[in-house]
């Protein structure tokens, strides 16, 4: 067998395991979307690639790097609004509002996909390590920006949480449940930054009261839990 053709056959057969591995990632990522990383299986994931199940773990030996492709998959389709106008305002409430409005809109947009995940994350420790990577720190150098543009506030710890509350998927769903638009949702946390109410005490108190609400679900599937919560918006234990 001559090289060239040598090399054609393995570029070929490269060629065939990348398309493999993008149908297996695309059937996990829909399927992640209708059901639920936690109700999805390895066998539904290669039926609706068409492919074995052993083809499936030979391409992800693990549900960690299945659900690191996913979510780059899924963020590379879905990416998250600009923010660059919003911090081009030297008005701190502003961009917060700006930031959130363009948010909250790309929650709403991706509202069944990003409640499987919040929901499923509590229950499977390698999907949470994943979106701690690919999400939460994300959320917390946001926070960390728009905070620091509060420049003077008297309680800037209040403001960094108030910012950090504002931005979880959490706070847009229930702000949405009682009826805000989401330019309306935006508006309302971005004030509540610019004047933060109480001290440490009064806003775990609030918090609390909020992310209970979620125990009360419709289908009671939304069990967010409120120690982990503060934990995201860094409140001491």
């Amino acid at each position: 067998m001559s090289i060239e053709r040598r090399q054609y056959r393995l570029k070929a057969r490269g060629d065939q395991q990348k398309a493999t591995r993008l149908r297996i990632i695309q059937a996990a990522a829909a399927l992640h979307d209708e059901l639920g990383p936690a109700r999805t299986t390895v066998s539904e994931i290669a039926r609706r690639a068409g492919v074995q199940r052993l083809t499936v773990y030979n391409h992800f030996p693990d549900e960690t790097d299945l659900f690191e492709a996913c979510g780059a998959h899924w963020m590379a389709e879905h990416p998250l609004p600009d923010m660059s106008t919003a911090f081009a305002d030297a008005d701190a409430a502003e961009a917060l509002r700006q930031v959130l409005t363009g948010l909250y809109g790309w929650y709403r947009q991706n509202q069944r996909s990003n409640e499987h995940l919040q929901r499923d994350r509590l229950l499977m420790p390698a999907l949470d390590a994943v979106m701690s990577i690919r999400m939460d720190q994300q959320m917390v150098s946001l926070a960390d920006t728009l905070a620091a543009g509060f420049k003077g506030a008297d309680h800037p710890f209040e403001v960094r949480v108030a910012v950090a509350l504002a931005l979880d998927f959490w706070t847009w769903r229930r702000l949405s449940h009682e009826g805000l638009t989401d330019a309306g949702a935006a508006a309302v946390m971005a004030k509540a930054a610019l004047e933060p109410q109480g001290r440490y005490e009064q806003l775990r108190a609030d918090m609390l009261e909020l992310y209970d609400g979620f125990n009360e679900a419709d289908d009671g599937s939304f069990r967010v839990q409120s120690e982990y919560l503060l934990t995201l918006v860094r409140l001491p234990q």
